[in-house]
C-alpha cells in the first residue's frame, strides 16, 4: 500500500486528492505530495532497503506509485565516486561525484524523475505521455513510453544538440521542435495538455515526476554509509532536483534513517548566459527575474525556471550559495573531470565543477569537510560543446619508424629528454 494520504499547495496549503492536478484551484501554487511519515518509519528500514534490488525502487515507500512498479526497474542506484584525483586537483580533502551520466536506460539523472511520472501515468490510464525538454527528459521519456508501450509526443527547441534529438527519435516517438528557447516550448505544451488531456510528465503530472529526484539523494545518503555530506553542489535548470534533494535529506532524518542534526550546505550552479536563479541569490530578490539563455549548457538553459524560487529556499535555508559559470569555464569543467576522474559529462555537469572550483576558491566550501558534485548527464550527448577544443589524432602511416618520429616529438618525451640530459 502507498504511503501517500494526498497533495497540497505548497503556498497555500489547500488538500487535494491523488490525481493529475499541479497547480492550486485556490492561490496557483504548485502542488506537493504528502506521506504519512509515522507509517513510513514504522515499515521502511535501512535492512528492508538494501534487501532490495539496486534501483530508484529501493525507496518505494517515499514514492508516489501505488503498487508494484513497471517500469524504471534499472535507472538509479548509481556510482557515488570517490574523487581523490580531482580533490587533489581542488585543493580539498573528501570530494565525491554522483554520477548519473550512467544512469539507465538514456545517461541522466532525468531517467529517475520519469520512471516515476511515467509509472502513474499508468495508474491514472493514460494512454499518451508527453514533455517540454531541454534534451534529457525527450530522451527519457521516449525510452520509457517504449519500455511502457505508451504513445509519446516530445517538443524540443529545434536548435538542440544533434546526439539529443537522435536520442529521443530512435524509440520512436512523434518529435517536435519549436522555433524558440524552452520557455518558449512549455508555454505551448501547456496549452497543449489542456486540449489534449496527454500526461505532460512535466506539467499535469509534475508533484509526482519532481519526487523522483529525492531519489538522488537517498543514494547519496546510503552509500555514504547513511550519512549526509556537509556540502552539495547541484545544477539548476527548472529547479526540479535541488529542493527534492534537500527534501530527501529532510525526509531521511525524519523517519530516522540517519542521524538528525546532520546539515548539510546546499549550493546552486548555473550558466553565466541563463542564471535567473543565481543573480535573485546575489541581489537578495525573492522573486526569480526571467532571462533569454545564451549559453552552450543547454539542458540547464532555462530562464524561467518553474521552481526556481523553491531552489532559493532550499539553498538559502541550508546555509549555502550559488554561482554561475562561463561557457569558457563550463568546458575547463568538463575537461578537468575528465581528465582527473575518467568522466566525460555533458556541459551541465562542467558548469557544476566550474562552480564547485569557484566556490572552494571563495572560501565558502571549507577544503577539509565532505563535497559532493552533482553529475546529472553525460557527455557523449553534446559532443558538439568541446568538439573543437580536444586535440585531434596524430596521423602518420602504418610504419615503426614514422611513429618513433613522432614520439620524440610529443611534449612529455621532450620534457623527460631534458630532465635526463640536465641530471
Amino acid at each position: 500500500m502507498s504511503a501517500v494520504t494526498g497533495l497540497t499547495c505548497r503556498e497555500c496549503g489547500q488538500a487535494y486528492p491523488v490525481a493529475p492536478l499541479h497547480v492550486c484551484e485556490t492561490c496557483f501554487g504548485p502542488l506537493e505530495v504528502v506521506y504519512d511519515y509515522a507509517s513510513i518509519r514504522r515499515t521502511m528500514t535501512r535492512a528492508s532497503i538494501q534487501s532490495r534490488p539496486p534501483s530508484i525502487w529501493r525507496y518505494r515507500e517515499l514514492l508516489p506509485v501505488q503498487g508494484e512498479p513497471q517500469i524504471g526497474l534499472y535507472s538509479g542506484f548509481t556510482p557515488l565516486v570517490k574523487a581523490d584525483r580531482l580533490a587533489a586537483s581542488l585543493g580539498v580533502k573528501e570530494l565525491y561525484v554522483k554520477d548519473d551520466s550512467v544512469n539507465h536506460p538514456t545517461f541522466s539523472y532525468k531517467d529517475r524523475v520519469v520512471a516515476v511520472a511515467i509509472s502513474k501515468a499508468i495508474e491514472f490510464g493514460f494512454d499518451t505521455v508527453s514533455c517540454a525538454s531541454t534534451g534529457n527528459l525527450a530522451n527519457s521519456v521516449s525510452a520509457h513510453a517504449a519500455r511502457a508501450g505508451l504513445r509519446c509526443f516530445i517538443f524540443i527547441p529545434a536548435d538542440l544538440e544533434q546526439g539529443k534529438v537522435v536520442g529521443s527519435a530512435i524509440y520512436g516517438p512523434r518529435t517536435i521542435g519549436i522555433r524558440g528557447t524552452y520557455d518558449d516550448v512549455n508555454r505551448l505544451c501547456s496549452e497543449i495538455a489542456d486540449r489534449y488531456g496527454w500526461a505532460f510528465v512535466n506539467i499535469n503530472l509534475r508533484p509526482y515526476y519532481t519526487e523522483g529526484a529525492k531519489t538522488y539523494g537517498f543514494e547519496i545518503a546510503e552509500q555514504l554509509g547513511w550519512r549526509l555530506p556537509q556540502h552539495i553542489v547541484v545544477p539548476t535548470a527548472g529547479g526540479t532536483i535541488l529542493p527534492k534533494v534537500a527534501k530527501a535529506f529532510e525526509e531521511l532524518q525524519r523517519i530516522g534513517l540517519v542521524d538528525g542534526g546532520q546539515s548539510v550546505k546546499i549550493y546552486s550552479a548555473q550558466a553565466a548566459g541563463c542564471a535567473p536563479v543565481i543573480h535573485a541569490l546575489h541581489t537578495g530578490a525573492d522573486s526569480i527575474a526571467p532571462v533569454k539563455p545564451n549559453t552552450i549548457a543547454k539542458s540547464i538553459a532555462i530562464g524561467n525556471p518553474a521552481d526556481g524560487y523553491y531552489v532559493l529556499r532550499a539553498v538559502r535555508d541550508s546555509g549555502g550559495w550559488g554561482e554561475a559559470a562561463t561557457d569558457e569555464e563550463i568546458i575547463e569543467g568538463i575537461e578537468l573531470l575528465a581528465r582527473t576522474e575518467g568522466i566525460f559529462t555533458e556541459p551541465a555537469g562542467g558548469t557544476t565543477v566550474a562552480v564547485t572550483k569557484k566556490l572552494i576558491a571563495q572560501g565558502r566550501i571549507p577544503r577539509h569537510e565532505s563535497i559532493v558534485i552533482c553529475i546529472t548527464g553525460n557527455g557523449y550527448k553534446t559532443i558538439e560543446a568541446v568538439s573543437n577544443t580536444v586535440a585531434p589524432p596524430c596521423l602518420i602511416n602504418a610504419r615503426l619508424q614514422e611513429f618513433d618520429e613522432l614520439y620524440r616529438q610529443l611534449p612529455h618525451v621532450a620534457a623527460v629528454a631534458t630532465r635526463e640530459h640536465t641530471g
